[in-house]
């Protein structure tokens, strides 16, 4: 199955550069995911091709124009029912590592509105169907071409094939509720820092217990919010295993 994300954005390159390289680059040659980008500019009937206007009301900045993105959504028509319509915003819910795990299962096709400027016209939501709005963090971009990436990278991590070794996958950071622990390579010193011997025993059982420990540590230093949730979901997981 390839995983199709389209991306409506006024500036194409950006979205370009980035998947045509390295990992999502590969993915696209090997036809795991596919990335289509449509430019609302191309939408526009005016000789200087505008895509934004003032806002009514007054304000500063400029707001996107209903038009071109309605019509630019709907170049992308027909599309698998359900397909979900992702408005980057900063007003929108938090994307998290289940959202990507649970899209890239749940989807075939996504779509991501990237807006510019001061945001889109509000009738667009109203226009397009299953639009949500999604947001990367409590902080305001020039565009939202970068959310969108961050999105698409962090799905195609889950669509089988495009990362080659599923271990890596099933090991990072939130998987099991914590943060990752560190990780050490040759050599085996460097300017007087050695990493842990633990990890040259050849000791398994004792390299995942300190793996652990270290994951442990770190959320608890730098989430405690993430730890506070997988103490209570350990408790729950005890609960539900003892009515079994």
């Amino acid at each position: 199955m390839t995983v199709t994300f389209s991306v409506l954005t006024l500036f194409p390159e950006m979205i370009t550069s980035y998947c045509d390289a390295s990992i999502l680059g590969r993915a696209q040659r090997n036809q795991h995911i596919s990335v289509n980008v449509v430019n609302p500019r191309d939408f526009t009937t005016d000789k200087h091709h505008r895509v934004d206007e003032p806002p009514y009301g007054g304000g500063d900045g400029m707001v996107m124009l209903c038009e071109p993105v309605v019509k630019a959504y709907e170049s992308l028509l027909p599309l698998p029912e359900g397909t979900p319509v992702l408005m980057m915003s900063p007003a929108g819910e938090p994307f998290t590592y289940r959202h990507a795990k649970q899209w890239a299962q749940d989807y075939e096709h996504m779509v991501f509105l990237c807006g510019h400027y001061e945001g889109m016209d509000a009738r667009i939501n109203q226009l397009i169907p299953n639009v949500q709005p999604v947001s990367v963090g409590d902080f305001v971009l020039t565009g939202g071409e970068l959310p969108a990436l961050c999105m698409m990278d962090a799905v195609s991590r889950f669509v089988p094939d495009v990362v080659q070794k599923a271990g890596s996958v099933s090991a990072d950071t939130f998987e099991n509720g914590l943060l990752e622990y560190p990780h050490y390579t040759r050599p085996a010193e460097y300017r007087g820092l050695k990493v842990p011997d633990v990890l040259l025993s050849g000791n398994h059982a004792a390299i995942d217990a300190w793996r652990l420990e270290q994951s442990i540590g770190i959320t608890q230093r730098v989430r405690p919010d993430l730890w506070e949730k997988y103490q209570e979901e350990k408790k729950l997981n005890k609960v539900d295993k003892k009515k079994k």
